[in-house]
Order: C-alpha cells, then structure tokens, then sequence
C-alpha cells in the first residue's frame, strides 16, 4: 500500500510482468538460485538506466510519479507491447480516477430497435460485462445471452459456456485481460471489486490470469463455438462501442456453412418465438 493509502498499483503491475520475463531473453543465466520467476529488480533497474534503489521504490509504491522516459524504459525492459506500455503510463500518473458513480445502466430504446431489426445474433453489454438486452437470435445461439447474465462469470463459471467454446482457454485468458484493462483494480469500484473478489475465490483460473496482469483492448475477431442442435459454427465477432455501452454481434462469412445454419436457426427462432420472450425487454424502453 502506498503511504496516502491508495493502492500500488503501478509496483503491482511491474512485479507481475517482470515475472514474465525470461533472464534468457536478455543473456542472463536463469541459474538454479533464482528465489522468483523471471527477472530480479536490479537486473531490471540495470537494463532500464536507473537506479536499482530507485526501482525498488517505484514497487513498492514510495514513488508514485515516475518520469515518461523511465515509463517507457521501464516498458521497453518488460516487453510490453504498445496496449499495455500506454496501461503502464496510465498507473505511472499522479492523477486518480474520480470515484465511479454507482448508477443503473439504461439501454436506450434505438438499440432496443436495433437489436430486433438486426437478423444476426446480437447483445448489448454493460461496463461489468453484464447482458443488458439481447435479440431472439442472440439468446438461440446461447441462453447464457439472456439479459441478466454477466459474460465474464459464465465464461469462467458455467460448464455449459466451456462446452459453447471450441477455443475456451484462449477466450478466457483474452476476456480476463480486458477486465483488467477495462476495470484495473480500483477499490472505489464497489462493483468491479465484488466482481473482482466472486471470480478470484470460485476460479482458480480467474485468479492465474489477473495476477499476470495481461491487459487487452476492446476489439473483435473469429470464434467457433458448438451449437446443442446446430453443431459447430464459425463467426465472426464485433465488439462496438455506443455511448458508455458494448454492442456485440456475431456473423458469419458470406456463402458459408455457418451462414446457412444461422439461416436455419432464424427459421427455427421465428417458428417457436413468444412476443414476450424474445430476450429483449419490453419494458423499460
């Protein structure tokens, strides 16, 4: 803890990374006597041009407001890549981040339309990665898509998104990095820190990954997951951002299988659909 009582994020986060880093990767013998992974503190304060006494304040939070050029070098050192060099330089700022509000998140009635003219699976995500209101299609695909649901503790805590999955270990570690760039560890968060504290204690998963401290940014990409009636499914994902919330969509490639079987799942969708059970709200609009 630093001495005003905040906590050191910025030592944290260096301790993490330079544990990541091989003694190799710069020449240095890994040697047999190493009590910690990776590199030691003065081998990173040599190969950044600083002070190994200086270093040592910097983890443990005595100096909260270290220069650009030492961020960068410290930055260069860990083999961070741009993302998580420009994280670094965030908790390396003697600014703190104002309290977030506690508020309820509203999805605005346009999204709501959105969403029902969309012919795609579609959801809309909240800052804590909670579903706030999904299309028929989206909740056909996956019923861990209802509104209600928090997507970042079904993909760790229910046995049936691992199964949804194909690529799961690769989806967990990529949301958990986008938690911590997303949430970092800001104790006047009440809710990211129940959050934060839920995982940490139910998977032992949840809590390997946030001590690396990865951070990752919003972005889209590729995914396969099985479908119980369909089968496997290749799609693409976008993640885009609208005011303070997420809208996500999945699609498949033109003239695809997944394209047909998404065909084939809007048909079965519309056939069974009940007006007030399409997963999106019909109040509140």
């Amino acid at each position: 803890m630093e001495d005003d009582g905040h906590p050191n994020r910025l030592g944290e986060y260096l301790r993490a990374r330079r544990a990541l880093v091989a003694p190799e990767q710069y020449g240095l013998p890994a040697g047999s006597n190493r009590r910690v992974p990776g590199l030691r503190r003065e081998e990173v304060a040599l190969l950044a041009g600083i002070s190994a006494d200086y270093y040592l304040r910097l983890e443990r939070g005595r100096d909260n407001n270290p220069s650009l050029q030492v961020l960068e070098a410290l930055a260069r050192v860990l083999r961070l890549d741009e993302v998580e060099a420009e994280y670094l330089r965030s908790l390396g700022s003697p600014q703190r981040r104002a309290r977030r509000a506690q508020r309820t998140e509203r999805v605005p009635a346009r999204l709501h339309d959105l969403l029902a003219a969309l012919e795609i699976p579609a959801f809309v995500e909240g800052h804590y990665f909670d579903v706030l209101a999904s299309n028929a299609l989206a909740v056909a695909l996956s019923p861990r898509l209802v509104p209600g649901q928090n997507r970042l503790r079904a993909l760790l805590l229910d046995p049936e998104e691992r199964e949804f999955h194909t690529d799961w270990e690769d989806a967990v570690s990529a949301f958990v990095a986008l938690a911590r760039h997303t949430l970092g560890d800001d104790i006047t968060d009440q809710r990211a820190v129940e959050l934060v504290g839920e995982l940490s204690i139910a998977s032992a998963r949840f809590r390997t990954l946030w001590a690396r401290q990865d951070v990752r940014p919003l972005v889209g990409g590729s995914t396969t997951v099985n479908h119980p009636v369909l089968g496997s499914l290749q799609l693409h994902r976008e993640k885009m951002p609208v005011g303070d919330l997420i809208l996500v969509i999945y699609y498949p490639a033109q003239n695809s299988d997944a394209a047909e079987k998404l065909r084939l799942l809007t048909t079965l969708t519309a056939t069974s659909a009940d007006p007030m059970d399409s997963g999106v709200p019909q109040t509140g609009r």
